[in-house]
C-alpha cells in the first residue's frame, strides 16, 4: 500500500470515527460505514492522479 492510499483511507476513517457517536444505532453505524467504505474505494482510482 502506497503513502496517498493510506492517507485517503485514514482521513476517510477518521472522518468517519468523528461522526460515528452521532450516526445512530450499531446497525445503521455499521450500514453507513460499509456505504462510506465502497464509496471511498470507489472514488480513489480517479483521485489517485491528483494525489501523485
Amino acid at each position: 500500500m502506497d503513502i496517498a492510499t493510506l492517507a485517503f483511507y485514514a482521513v476517510i476513517c477518521a472522518a468517519l470515527s468523528w461522526a460515528a457517536p452521532r450516526l445512530g444505532a450499531p446497525v445503521l453505524r455499521l450500514a453507513i460505514g460499509a456505504a462510506v467504505g465502497m464509496a471511498a474505494a470507489s472514488v480513489l482510482p480517479f483521485l489517485r492522479p491528483l494525489l501523485s
